[in-house]
């Protein structure tokens, strides 16, 4: 199993903070599935304020290169992603609508 921690940034509005996290508290079936036939064994989103947090297990059939892929030909994930986009932003230093954000390991308690 491998870790992978990504951040994304919210647009600083109350309301639609609130809506994008009741979309989250009922995922599209479509888009849970997709997920874990991607090889995520286990997905959280942590917020604070405006920032997101996401901590995803994967197992070693899992690469964001074949996500990417498969999302790219998935109508529902395309749907999910334009809808999510009324409610993110990129962040400071992103490339132009890149969104999550793979975050570097800069410590572990062992």
């Amino acid at each position: 199993m491998k870790r992978y921690c990504l951040t994304l940034d919210l647009q600083d509005d109350a309301e639609k903070i609130k809506q994008y996290e009741e979309h989250h508290k009922k995922l599209w079936p479509e888009i849970t599935g997709s997920i874990r036939e991607s090889g995520v064994l286990n997905m959280e989103i942590y917020r604070w304020k405006t920032r997101l947090f996401m901590v995803m297990d994967v197992d070693d059939s899992f690469s964001f290169e074949k996500k990417k892929l498969a999302d790219e030909h998935n109508p529902a994930v395309q749907k999910w992603e334009q809808l999510m986009w009324n409610y993110q932003q990129g962040l400071p230093g992103a490339g132009a609508g890149e969104k999550w954000v793979l975050m570097n390991k800069i410590f572990e308690l062992e």
